[in-house]
Protein backbone atom coordinates (compact mmCIF):
# COMPACT_ATOMS: atom_id res chain seq x y z
CA UNK A 1 0.00 0.00 0.00
CA UNK A 2 1.42 3.51 -0.78
CA UNK A 3 1.94 5.84 2.05
CA UNK A 4 -0.87 7.90 2.90
CA UNK A 5 -3.35 6.17 0.33
CA UNK A 6 -6.26 4.37 2.55
CA UNK A 7 -7.77 2.19 -0.24
CA UNK A 8 -6.14 -0.98 0.32
CA UNK A 9 -5.91 -3.98 -2.16
CA UNK A 10 -8.73 -6.18 -1.67
CA UNK A 11 -8.35 -9.19 0.14
CA UNK A 12 -8.67 -12.77 -1.73
CA UNK A 13 -11.29 -15.50 -0.99
CA UNK A 14 -10.18 -18.88 -1.00
CA UNK A 15 -11.93 -22.34 -0.32
CA UNK A 16 -9.74 -24.37 2.49
CA UNK A 17 -10.52 -28.62 1.38
CA UNK A 18 -9.76 -31.31 3.65
CA UNK A 19 -8.92 -34.08 1.28
CA UNK A 20 -9.68 -37.74 2.11
CA UNK A 21 -13.47 -37.87 2.36
CA UNK A 22 -14.09 -34.94 0.88
CA UNK A 23 -12.01 -34.54 -2.50
CA UNK A 24 -10.88 -38.76 -2.63
CA UNK A 25 -12.66 -41.59 -1.18
CA UNK A 26 -11.99 -42.59 2.14
CA UNK A 27 -10.39 -45.83 2.29
CA UNK A 28 -10.35 -47.12 6.13
CA UNK A 29 -7.12 -45.67 8.23
CA UNK A 30 -4.90 -44.02 5.40
CA UNK A 31 -4.93 -43.12 1.74
CA UNK A 32 -1.69 -42.42 0.18
CA UNK A 33 -0.91 -44.83 -2.75
CA UNK A 34 -2.03 -43.08 -6.25
CA UNK A 35 -3.18 -46.56 -7.78
CA UNK A 36 -5.87 -46.56 -4.62
CA UNK A 37 -6.72 -42.52 -4.52
CA UNK A 38 -10.03 -42.44 -6.01
CA UNK A 39 -11.65 -38.91 -6.93
CA UNK A 40 -14.98 -38.77 -5.51
CA UNK A 41 -17.82 -37.61 -8.52
CA UNK A 42 -18.43 -34.48 -8.91
CA UNK A 43 -15.43 -32.79 -7.23
CA UNK A 44 -13.50 -31.82 -10.33
CA UNK A 45 -16.96 -29.48 -11.52
CA UNK A 46 -17.46 -28.45 -7.81
CA UNK A 47 -13.64 -27.14 -7.95
CA UNK A 48 -14.42 -25.54 -11.82
CA UNK A 49 -17.59 -23.77 -10.38
CA UNK A 50 -15.28 -22.56 -7.30
CA UNK A 51 -12.34 -21.31 -9.43
CA UNK A 52 -14.77 -20.09 -12.36
CA UNK A 53 -16.11 -17.78 -9.00
CA UNK A 54 -12.19 -16.53 -8.25
CA UNK A 55 -11.79 -18.84 -5.54
CA UNK A 56 -8.46 -19.83 -4.33
CA UNK A 57 -8.31 -23.38 -4.10
CA UNK A 58 -6.24 -24.83 -1.19
CA UNK A 59 -6.26 -28.33 0.50
CA UNK A 60 -5.38 -28.78 3.79
CA UNK A 61 -5.15 -32.22 5.08
CA UNK A 62 -3.62 -33.92 8.48
CA UNK A 63 -1.16 -36.54 7.01
CA UNK A 64 -0.58 -38.65 10.02
CA UNK A 65 0.72 -41.80 8.18
CA UNK A 66 4.15 -39.90 7.46
CA UNK A 67 4.85 -39.63 11.35
CA UNK A 68 4.10 -42.82 11.76
CA UNK A 69 6.44 -43.75 9.13
CA UNK A 70 3.42 -45.44 7.20
CA UNK A 71 4.54 -43.31 3.85
CA UNK A 72 6.41 -39.93 3.10
CA UNK A 73 5.60 -36.48 2.08
CA UNK A 74 6.92 -37.98 -1.80
CA UNK A 75 3.45 -40.31 -1.76
CA UNK A 76 1.18 -36.87 -0.61
CA UNK A 77 2.67 -35.49 -3.03
CA UNK A 78 2.12 -37.91 -5.90
CA UNK A 79 -2.00 -38.31 -4.82
CA UNK A 80 -2.14 -34.74 -5.24
CA UNK A 81 -0.55 -34.73 -8.34
CA UNK A 82 -3.17 -37.24 -9.73
CA UNK A 83 -6.17 -35.19 -7.64
CA UNK A 84 -4.72 -32.23 -10.01
CA UNK A 85 -4.90 -34.13 -13.01
CA UNK A 86 -8.39 -35.28 -12.58
CA UNK A 87 -9.69 -31.93 -11.54
CA UNK A 88 -7.98 -29.86 -14.23
CA UNK A 89 -4.94 -28.41 -12.15
CA UNK A 90 -7.20 -26.02 -10.43
CA UNK A 91 -6.20 -26.69 -7.19
CA UNK A 92 -3.83 -23.33 -6.29
CA UNK A 93 -1.95 -25.61 -3.39
CA UNK A 94 -1.83 -28.08 -0.94
CA UNK A 95 -0.39 -27.83 2.96
CA UNK A 96 -0.68 -31.01 4.61
CA UNK A 97 0.04 -31.86 8.73
CA UNK A 98 2.65 -34.71 8.69
CA UNK A 99 2.38 -35.07 12.61
CA UNK A 100 0.59 -37.15 14.90
CA UNK A 101 -0.53 -36.74 18.60
CA UNK A 102 0.99 -40.22 19.25
CA UNK A 103 4.83 -39.44 17.47
CA UNK A 104 5.16 -35.66 17.51
CA UNK A 105 2.71 -32.33 18.23
CA UNK A 106 2.00 -29.61 15.50
CA UNK A 107 0.04 -26.51 15.28
CA UNK A 108 -0.54 -27.19 11.44
CA UNK A 109 -2.53 -30.33 12.62
CA UNK A 110 -6.58 -29.56 12.55
CA UNK A 111 -7.95 -28.55 14.80
CA UNK A 112 -5.44 -26.20 14.89
CA UNK A 113 -5.37 -23.74 12.40
CA UNK A 114 -2.09 -23.11 11.11
CA UNK A 115 -2.30 -24.38 7.55
CA UNK A 116 -5.07 -21.73 6.91
CA UNK A 117 -2.65 -18.65 8.75
CA UNK A 118 0.15 -20.23 6.08
CA UNK A 119 -2.34 -19.95 3.04
CA UNK A 120 -4.43 -16.62 4.54
CA UNK A 121 -0.85 -14.75 4.78
CA UNK A 122 -0.03 -16.44 1.36
CA UNK A 123 -2.67 -15.15 -0.62
CA UNK A 124 -3.57 -12.22 1.54
CA UNK A 125 -6.89 -13.58 2.37
CA UNK A 126 -10.08 -12.31 3.85
CA UNK A 127 -11.13 -15.16 6.60
CA UNK A 128 -15.11 -13.42 5.87
CA UNK A 129 -14.79 -14.59 1.95
CA UNK A 130 -13.16 -17.69 2.90
CA UNK A 131 -15.00 -21.11 3.75
CA UNK A 132 -13.84 -24.09 4.65
CA UNK A 133 -15.13 -27.68 3.03
CA UNK A 134 -14.60 -31.27 5.30
CA UNK A 135 -15.62 -34.40 6.78
CA UNK A 136 -14.55 -34.13 10.39
CA UNK A 137 -15.32 -31.37 13.34
CA UNK A 138 -12.11 -30.91 13.89
CA UNK A 139 -12.48 -29.46 9.92
CA UNK A 140 -14.60 -26.92 11.35
CA UNK A 141 -12.85 -26.33 14.57
CA UNK A 142 -9.58 -25.08 13.01
CA UNK A 143 -11.62 -22.75 10.60
CA UNK A 144 -13.91 -21.16 13.24
CA UNK A 145 -9.99 -20.63 15.07
CA UNK A 146 -9.50 -17.96 12.09
CA UNK A 147 -12.91 -16.90 11.57
CA UNK A 148 -13.82 -19.18 8.28
CA UNK A 149 -16.83 -20.44 8.40
CA UNK A 150 -17.52 -24.17 7.50
CA UNK A 151 -19.42 -26.65 5.72
CA UNK A 152 -19.58 -30.34 6.54
CA UNK A 153 -20.23 -32.72 3.65
CA UNK A 154 -20.80 -36.92 3.90
CA UNK A 155 -20.95 -37.03 7.87
CA UNK A 156 -21.02 -40.60 8.14
CA UNK A 157 -22.91 -40.08 12.08
CA UNK A 158 -25.92 -37.41 13.03
CA UNK A 159 -23.96 -34.46 14.01
CA UNK A 160 -24.92 -31.07 14.93
CA UNK A 161 -23.61 -28.19 12.95
CA UNK A 162 -24.91 -25.38 11.22
CA UNK A 163 -24.12 -25.78 7.45
CA UNK A 164 -24.00 -30.13 6.11
CA UNK A 165 -24.35 -31.23 2.40
CA UNK A 166 -23.45 -34.76 1.25
CA UNK A 167 -21.04 -33.71 -1.06
CA UNK A 168 -18.60 -31.28 -2.60
CA UNK A 169 -20.71 -30.16 -5.25
CA UNK A 170 -23.33 -29.63 -3.00
CA UNK A 171 -20.92 -27.37 -1.21
CA UNK A 172 -19.92 -25.33 -3.65
CA UNK A 173 -23.38 -24.72 -4.55
CA UNK A 174 -23.92 -23.64 -1.02
CA UNK A 175 -20.96 -21.75 -1.03
CA UNK A 176 -21.90 -19.74 -4.66
CA UNK A 177 -25.51 -19.27 -3.24
CA UNK A 178 -24.92 -17.60 -0.07
CA UNK A 179 -21.72 -15.61 -1.66
CA UNK A 180 -24.43 -13.88 -4.68
CA UNK A 181 -27.22 -13.11 -1.79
Amino acid sequence: MIPGNSLAPPAGKAVFLDRDGVLNREMGDYVWRPAEFEVLPGVPEALQLLKAAGYYLIVVTNQAGIAKQLYTAADVQACHAKLQAACGGVLDTLYFAPAHPSVSESLLRKPDSLMLEKAMARFHLNPASCWIVGDRLRDMEAGAKVGVPGILVGATEPVDYARQTPDLLAAAKLILEVSTV
